[in-house]
């Protein structure tokens, strides 16, 4: 890969070119010139392709800023250097928001790092934890990121799919029969020996969750081989249902627990970039060192907002109150696409156990559908081969940007209910 100059990348950046993540290229995609570039106006465009919220912050949360920002010196304080592990307040408000929210109990600001946000403090994670060679099981399909993470974070460490979707019946997971999906995880598990077990929680892209009794057997399973298991929660407090007992295991009762958590998704702070890791203070003292190197220390304004924040917000009931309120609407916005999916496309798709979205069998390759249907009907999903395999002959919808705009969903799954009809 030479230029002009004749510089050079590195080569696992260049292979990594050559393999661009899925999401951001669905995203490119929907730029404005690149719309136009297809003879389409943008202005007319509906996207199901984004990966976020669009609720408001909580009201205390903005005057937390308010507040910080008109002290001069609070706001001078803001230009320091917190510890590489994060600002100890902060850290103590996220203790007491896990077991005001989930009952999570045994855990202290010992037991969290903050940093820049979940892509961070995954990749950072995994330089943590993964020596060369070794393997990481992740679902299939899953965060279609987590492939670059990996591929960047530790020299041949290598993926194992365990398959959770049915690509024949469209089913996942079936609460009631696990049983298969234990028994082939039992299987690679024991042929690859990986070091890392790692899933989403709801997940991403298909907004399921996983059983009980399944994160109880892989557990099982990764403790009795030294290994770890890590749980992406960055949409945790996006559920529509009560919540399985995993949600509340404290990593001081599961030493081998890796909770990844993020602010971006239940407080609408995408942009402002904040989240933490929950482990072990073996995996915390070692987060340490990995970060001393990465970000050197986690932003101290968003930190000091956080920790304001959840200080009133936790005892007088309105972070709770918030979640809830929002959980109800983003669970009524799901309802609204999967009914509009069932009237217009009735193709098959999962029902979201929280989070943001849900995936559709389209019965043909993903990424020929989601061209197709750009160009004839304005309407963009994410095609869904990045994920997993068992996602080649489906696409991914996402209601989040939406919650506020259900007659967008509406019409964006009218449009091509109609175009598949003429086809």
């Amino acid at each position: 890969m030479n230029g002009m100059t004749g510089l050079e990348l590195s080569e696992i950046v260049k292979e990594q070119i050559k393999n661009p993540s899925p999401i951001r290229q669905i995203m490119k995609m929907a730029g404005r010139q690149n719309i136009i570039n297809m003879g389409l106006n943008p202005d007319e465009v509906i996207s199901f392709g984004g990966g976020w919220v669009n609720h408001p912050a909580p009201k205390e949360f903005r005057e937390a800023y308010v507040e910080i920002a008109s002290d001069e010196a609070l706001f001078h304080k803001t230009g320091g250097y917190t510890d590489t592990v994060g600002d100890i307040e902060c850290r103590e408000q996220i203790a007491e928001f896990e077991k005001h929210l989930f009952g999570m109990e045994n855990i202290t600001a010992n037991n969290i790092i903050v940093g820049m946000g979940s892509t961070q403090l995954t990749h950072d994670i995994l330089r943590c934890v993964l020596n060369p060679g070794d393997r990481v099981m992740v679902l299939d399909p899953t965060y279609a990121n987590y492939f670059g993470q990996v591929a960047f974070a530790v020299k041949n460490v290598s993926t194992v799919p365990l398959p959770v979707l049915d690509a024949k019946t469209w089913e996942y997971l079936p609460a009631a029969s696990p049983q298969k999906v234990i028994e082939n995880f039992d299987i690679l598990f024991k042929e690859n020996k990986p070091k890392l077990t790692l899933f989403c929680a709801p997940d991403n892209p298909t907004s399921q969750i996983v059983p009980q009794e399944v994160a109880e057997h892989m557990m099982d399973a990764v403790r009795k081989a030294n290994a770890y298991m890590a749980i992406d929660f960055a949409y945790k407090c996006q559920y529509f249902a009560p919540v399985p007992k995993y949600y509340s295991w404290s990593p001081e009762d599961y030493p081998n627990l890796i909770g990844i958590h993020s602010n971006s998704k239940w407080a609408r702070g995408l942009g402002r970039r904040l989240g933490w890791i929950e482990a072990e203070k073996t995996v915390i003292d070692g987060m340490e060192r990995v970060q001393q190197c990465s970000i050197l220390c986690p932003d101290t304004l968003e930190q000091m907002t956080m920790a304001r924040y959840l200080k009133k917000a936790i005892p007088s009931g309105s972070l709770k109150k918030y979640v809830d309120e929002w959980n109800r609407k983003y669970k009524e916005t799901a309802r609204v696409t999967i009914d509009a999916i069932d009237s217009e496309l009735k193709m098959p798709r999962l029902e979201p156990k929280g989070g943001l979205y849900t995936v559709v069998d389209v019965g043909m390759d993903g990424n020929e559908f989601t061209m197709n249907a750009l160009k004839n009907t304005s309407v963009l999903v994410v095609p869904g081969r990045g994920f997993g395999a068992t996602l080649k002959n489906g696409v991914r919808i996402s209601y989040g940007p939406m919650v506020s705009d259900h007659g967008r969903i509406k019409e964006g799954l009218a449009r091509i209910g109609k175009w598949l009809k003429t086809k």
